[in-house]
């Protein structure tokens, strides 16, 4: 059976129809991921937000309009020239991390979520740094984070999003000031070492005084014991002395006292006096002799009188 041309048009037409509602149908349900939302529009108007799970839109009225990711993004802010209070000028570039809290506003509220916070960011950077000394740019990087994140929350509300933090990644300064900076580090680096070997040698004299110091006390310490142990010694002799000749004297008392003791003594003292005289003569010394020789006991006498 052979069909018209225009019985094959209709079929077409009618093909294709079904087609499209085929299609219609299959994309009127939708299977929406966690940390995501569906903004659906019927009729170009905003109809309603799908959150995660199964959804059936109504064919040919309902369209998905925007797909927000709720999950947290990082947006880079690209390097810009900002200049300090102090007229110097230094490249400033960081990092955004966010997240979409309100799917509609997100979507309605600002053409562009991403790129509007990262020129918010890049513009507050600006205000902040030119606030600040060239020094306390390196060391208020916090402060100017904080700052960005502060007026960035106020944004966020409007636009339907949350700035959790911002950090600086890089903050450069020209090359003539970063060779001065190095400069000013390395004659730092040279005053503290100046400083710490004058604080050693300091030291190192005091030590060295110290150590005579202690040296001098010690010997004259020394000094001191030695004379008193010379003069403790000294005492003990003459007393050991004194000692010996009271024993001798009190030994030649009591010789003395017993019978012939005395006649013995004399003639020690005889003998005694004669060997000098003898060594004296052979000496060639000049001596003067008593009168009588012959005389025994009053010589022994006259020697008697002289050793008492």
């Amino acid at each position: 059976m052979n069909n018209s041309p225009s019985d094959i048009f209709n079929l077409v037409v009618w093909g294709i129809l079904f087609l499209v509602l085929i299609v219609k149908f299959f994309r009127s349900i939708r299977l929406v991921p966690t940390k995501s939302a569906y903004v659906v529009e019927r009729l170009g108007k905003y109809s309603k937000t799908l959150g995660p799970g199964f959804h059936a839109l109504v064919p040919f009225l309902d369209s998905v309009a925007f797909i927000r990711d709720l999950k947290e993004e990082t947006v880079d802010v690209p390097p810009q020239e900002c200049f300090t209070r102090d007229e110097v000028q230094v490249e400033v570039d960081g990092v955004l991390y966010m997240s979409v809290t309100d799917p509609v506003k997100a979507s309605y509220g600002v053409t562009d979520y991403s790129f509007a916070a990262m020129q918010l960011a890049q513009t507050t950077t600006r205000s902040v740094i030119g606030t600040l000394d060239l020094d306390r740019t390196f060391e208020e990087r916090d402060v100017i984070s904080a700052k960005v994140v502060e007026v960035l929350e106020k944004a966020g509300e409007i636009w339907g999003i949350r700035v959790h933090r911002y950090e600086i990644k890089n903050l450069a300064p020209p090359p003539t000031v970063k060779e001065a900076m190095e400069k000013q580090v390395t004659a730092e680096r040279n005053r503290r070492a100046i400083v710490a070997q004058a604080e050693g040698d300091k030291q190192s004299r005091i030590n060295t005084s110290e150590g005579r110091r202690l040296e001098l006390i010690n010997r004259s310490e020394g000094e001191m014991q030695r004379t008193i142990n010379e003069a403790q010694g000294r005492a003990e002799e003459i007393r050991a002395i004194g000692q010996a000749t009271a024993q001798s004297i009190e030994q030649i008392a009591s010789a003395i006292s017993v019978p012939g003791g005395r006649a013995s003594v004399r003639l020690q003292l005889a003998e005694k006096y004669l060997k000098q005289l003898r060594t004296l003569a052979q000496e060639g010394t000049s001596v003067l002799l008593p009168a009588d020789l012959t005389d025994l006991e009053g010589l022994l006498e006259s020697i008697e009188l002289g050793e008492g």
